[in-house]
């Protein structure tokens, strides 16, 4: 089988469905690390959110958060710090 390629997307809707239904697994070469920036303000303490989830793009979050040995929680965490920068550097 060929070499998988991450497509040009028209919308964000149609890479949420590219996402929910491949395995990022398979495209991880194409992928880059980034390095956050994200400081917490002075004397700001964590706040707990719930978010539902498949049970199968858990265990994706899981695989992905187990292969850079970090809970999942952190990795999700730095994906939601990691698209607020961008949106803000696209508005900006």
């Amino acid at each position: 089988m060929g070499k998988k390629h991450i497509p040009e997307f028209k919308t964000i809707r149609d890479e949420a469905v590219f996402w929910d239904t491949h395995d990022i697994s398979d495209y991880l070469d194409e992928m880059e690390i980034v390095s956050g920036n994200y400081q917490p303000r002075s004397g700001e303490t964590k706040t707990v959110m719930t978010i539902r989830v498949a049970p199968s793009l858990k265990e994706q979050i899981e695989t992905i958060a187990r292969s850079y040995d970090i809970p999942a929680s952190s990795l999700v965490r730095m994906w939601i710090v990691e698209k607020i920068r961008l949106l803000h550097e696209n508005a900006g």
